[in-house]
């Protein structure tokens, strides 16, 4: 079969015919067929372009009433209020809100973005020859020359509804960062400063969810309480018992050295948060004869017969202490809360 028996889609490039015609040309920059323009129903009705004019905009208002919400949600949901979505189950109500409001913010200005681009920007396909890097003048002078004509054709400078609108929801979507900032200001400080425990709560022992009484503390024992009305159940349980975990021992009377800690005890019952001080790590282990507490996570030690002061490892202060007294019944009661925040030090704290 020769040359021209062979049609000339299937021939190599650069191969001729017998009559002498090139059938491909090994051109790089020969034109790659873009078929033809077709206009869009935009490009040629006014009224249709003013409905994706108005869907853009539409788009960007609903952008800026997201990020709207997104701020609202602070102040509406409180932190421990949850909310069952299926399939999901029991949520934070504050986490869902602020999810969905900011990608509904963000969401609505892409796809706004991208329908202002689809409907009303040039969709002219346009081939241009490869050039060397540095540009010379007249490229330039092109590009910028291309640069006007696109925004003219985009209409940002005719359609204000658009520019306005979109320069609003940009505007807006980072108030949604500002909002976040909120979270090291005062509000978690003063969380940080209370707990659950208050004047006439009981002291509930922590295995069995029994309140205590003077004779369950024997000379030489850790016993761990939480707060009465605190439940393992409850979905705050995690949060309140990081701040309100107390650790009791009893020590003989003439063995307390610090004042302070011999008023706030009853008949040598000492009761003192379980929270480090270093880095929030729970305190469990207890030296009968030297009255101290080691934190097991970094060495920080306490001397709970000397006001719970440091005597080593790295915590900043001293275990903060729970004044304590007996009710009517018997049972050991708290007379109020933590006079200092219990934990780390934060950015407030000396």
């Amino acid at each position: 079969m020769s040359s021209q028996d062979i049609p000339e889609e299937n021939l190599p490039a650069g191969q001729e015919h017998a009559h002498g015609e090139v059938a491909v040309k090994d051109d790089p920059f020969a034109d790659p067929g873009l078929p033809a323009h077709k206009p869009r129903i935009q490009d040629i009705d006014e009224r249709a372009a003013r409905r994706s004019e108005r869907t853009v905009a539409l788009l960007f208002t609903v952008s800026m009433l997201a990020t709207i919400g997104f701020i609202a949600s602070y102040v509406i949901f409180p932190v421990d209020m949850n909310i069952y979505v299926w399939p999901i189950g029991h949520i934070s109500a504050l986490n869902f809100a602020l999810g969905m409001t900011l990608g509904i913010a963000l969401f609505c200005i892409g796809a706004g973005a991208v329908h202002w681009a689809r409907t009303l920007m040039s969709d002219v396909e346009v081939a241009d020859d490869r050039h060397p890097i540095a540009a010379e003048p007249e490229v330039r002078a092109k590009v910028h020359a291309d640069f006007r004509a696109g925004a003219e054709e985009s209409g940002f400078g005719r359609r204000k509804l658009i520019r306005n609108t979109m320069f609003g929801a940009l505007a807006m979507v980072p108030l949604s960062g500002v909002m976040l900032l909120r979270d090291l200001g005062p509000l978690p400080e003063l969380k940080l400063r209370k707990t659950l425990w208050a004047k006439g709560k009981r002291l509930m022992n922590m295995n069995t969810g029994q309140a205590l009484r003077p004779e369950d503390i024997v000379v030489g024992s850790l016993t761990f309480a939480m707060p009465e009305g605190l439940k393992e159940h409850d979905h705050s349980f995690q949060n309140e018992i990081a701040k309100a975990a107390l650790m009791i021992v009893r020590i003989q009377p003439e063995d307390i050295k610090d004042k302070r800690e011999l008023e706030w005890s009853h008949e040598g019952i000492v009761a003192y948060s379980k929270i480090c001080t270093h880095v929030g790590c729970p305190i469990s282990l207890y030296e009968q004869q030297t009255h101290h507490v080691l934190c097991p996570c970094h060495q920080s030690t306490f001397d709970l017969a000397d006001g719970a002061r440091v005597i080593f490892g790295p915590a900043g202060h001293a275990l903060p202490q729970l004044r304590i007294g007996v009710n009517k019944g018997g049972y050991l009661e708290a007379l109020g809360d933590f006079e200092e925040p219990v934990g780390p030090a934060f950015w407030e704290r000396g």
